[in-house]
């Protein structure tokens, strides 16, 4: 069991939330039971999860898109009204970690994302100095553009949407997590074969075919499952306490 102000703490630290100029608060979003036996994680705080972290019989519940996010209502009416009172009746603490969690070079949705596809990371990059939250480096093993969209299908277990790029084989590869589209100049710059993110944008396709890098857009669910789990498997295991994953199905 856990003292669930010893485990925000903890994880607060240990994410270094309070460094980040995010779009919502990092942390503790809902209060719940002071004590924790059980924590669920999940992507995103939606109805289905808190139903599904009810139904496990969580004390807290631990995602990577929470609440209170800038320019949203602040008013609690309709959905937010619902989950909030859903997760309070329930006594469910809710923990949100977004840029902090994108960013851990161990428990980090990119550093994750890079071991489930196998690659071999050698630096960080980004479109901004103070916040280089994408990754690069080489592929396990060459391939072309067709064979990397199979090898991402396979392990995240979603066919990617590719752009063709000019390299005939993918050496080079870039990675950001999530709505990270905008990293491709910096990926193309940098002079890699392919970028990956998980959504795309419009220009996103003329940027890729006009710079000759290879684009995949694989999903923003798809890239952000692994951060999370790994952050609370961890979690698990320094607190003493039981975990479970639970993937809410998203297609996006």
């Amino acid at each position: 069991m856990a003292n669930l102000r010893e485990l925000v703490d903890y994880t607060d630290a240990l994410l270094g939330a309070s460094g980040f100029r995010d779009y919502c608060p990092n942390g503790l979003q809902v209060e719940g039971s002071g004590e924790v036996r059980r924590l669920v994680s999940g992507v995103t705080a939606s109805m289905a999860l808190i139903e599904a972290a009810c139904e496990a019989g969580a004390d807290a519940l631990l995602v990577h898109h929470g609440y209170f996010w800038k320019g949203e209502d602040e008013c609690i009416t309709g959905m937010k009204q619902r989950r909030l009172r859903r997760l309070l009746g329930a006594d469910i603490s809710l923990l949100a970690y977004h840029l902090p969690l994108d960013a851990h070079v161990r428990f980090g949705n990119n550093t994750q994302l890079a071991r489930v596809l196998e690659f071999e990371p050698e630096g960080s990059f980004g479109s901004e100095p103070d916040l280089q939250l994408g990754q690069y480096g080489h592929l396990s093993r060459v391939l072309d553009g067709a064979g990397l969209a199979a090898h991402i299908a396979a392990r995240l277990g979603r066919v990617p949407l590719h752009i063709p790029g000019a390299a005939a084989r993918i050496e080079t590869v870039g990675w950001c997590t999530g709505a990270a589209q905008s990293y491709i100049e910096a990926a193309a710059a940098r002079g890699l074969d392919a970028f990956i993110s998980g959504e795309i944008s419009e220009q996103t396709v003329h940027i890729a075919r006009e710079t000759g890098i290879h684009y995949f857009a694989a999903g923003h669910h798809a890239t952000e499952r692994y951060g999370v789990q790994a952050l609370g498997e961890h979690l698990a295991e320094h607190f003493a306490i039981t975990h479970e994953f639970v993937d809410i199905e998203n297609p996006v």
